[in-house]
């Protein structure tokens, strides 16, 4: 609950408190739903909602966490929301399908009775086909920017990718997990397991922008007076394009910064006069590292670039854009 109350703060920018179910409203509900859930009211924009924790959701189907979850609406007459540790993408489509309210903390939000449909690792497009991880989409741009790089992906075990990029194992596992569920690498090897990736970096490229995989790296963007001390912060937006093109830099500075890395700053106070508006310098929170593989360490890589731009409508940076494409993948 502690993940979940923080992850409503950080998405939502609200602060609430999770008060258990008590044992009168408890009484109401058949022992099953009891010892499948932990039960907790939380107010949500005036709203009374239920929280269903989901105790443990190993042999759990969809159809019987919906049955329970109606169960509880109709003895206690709220809004009912399941809370998972974690979800295959299997069960994450047939919840929507079904229009039952679901969060995963860090990972989405997905509440049709209160009209918010919020994702950082997944995002569902016209065909319900998830996105690239954050983490699986770091990868595979560094693969494509990398052929004159003595580091390769591909000559690596999963652990020495975990070390190299600063994840843990697990993330790496579940990156190249999500990569290959699109087809985009093959995983071969026993003891140490390695990958390949099925197309060259044009190729790779146009399939991935073409069944619309990209996320935009750029979770939210942060004014703030004074740079954080004690961090490399890489430039991002507009500060970066010049290095990649001949756009000028702009008089607003921007750098990329990683989220957690933001968010243990907010929590410090180590943020002077962060605001959504206006501000010295703009940190762009970024959903996975920013990784710089030009310039000495000075910018975001320029792919990561790209795609925190494409929503842009200015014609400068459209053309800038495309400079960037043209050098970095055609």
């Amino acid at each position: 609950m502690k993940n979940l109350l923080k992850y409503l703060n950080e998405v939502l920018g609200i602060q609430v408190t999770a008060n258990p179910i008590g044992k009168s409203h408890q009484g109401q509900l058949p022992i099953y739903v009891i010892e499948t859930f932990k039960l907790y009211n939380i107010n949500l924009f005036s709203k009374d909602v239920v929280f269903a924790e989901l105790k443990n959701a190993e042999g759990l189907s969809v159809l019987q966490i919906e049955k329970q979850l109606k169960q509880i609406n109709k003895q206690l007459n709220k809004i009912v929301v399941v809370v998972l540790e974690n979800i295959q993408a299997y069960n994450r489509k047939r919840l929507i399908e079904k229009h039952i309210n679901f969060i995963v903390p860090g990972k989405q939000m997905y509440l049709p009775d209160l009209l918010i449909d919020l994702r950082e690792s997944y995002h569902r497009n016209d065909t319900n086909k998830e996105t690239l991880m954050p983490s699986a989409q770091l990868l595979l741009i560094y693969h494509i920017l990398s052929s004159d790089l003595n580091w390769k992906i591909e000559e690596y075990p999963f652990k020495d990718i975990a070390q190299k990029f600063g994840y843990t194992s697990m993330t790496i596992t579940k990156a190249i997990e999500n990569l290959k569920s699109h087809e985009l690498i093959e995983v071969f090897g026993q003891k140490e397991k390695l990958i390949q990736f099925r197309y060259n970096k044009k190729a790779l490229w146009e399939k991935v922008k073409k069944d619309n995989l990209f996320v935009n790296p750029v979770l939210k963007t942060i004014f703030v007076d004074e740079k954080p001390n004690g961090l490399l912060l890489l430039k991002s937006n507009s500060s970066a394009l010049p290095t990649f093109t001949n756009l000028n830099p702009s008089n607003q500075l921007y750098y990329a910064i990683e989220k957690d890395e933001f968010y243990a700053l907010k929590k410090s106070n180590e943020l002077a006069n962060a605001n959504p508006i206006e501000g010295k310098y703009a940190l762009e929170i970024w959903k996975y590292k920013p990784l710089s593989i030009v310039a000495e360490l000075t910018v975001v890589d320029p792919l990561s670039l790209y795609l925190s731009l494409l929503s842009n409508s200015d014609e400068r940076i459209e053309m800038a854009l495309e400079q960037i494409l043209e050098k970095y993948v055609w």
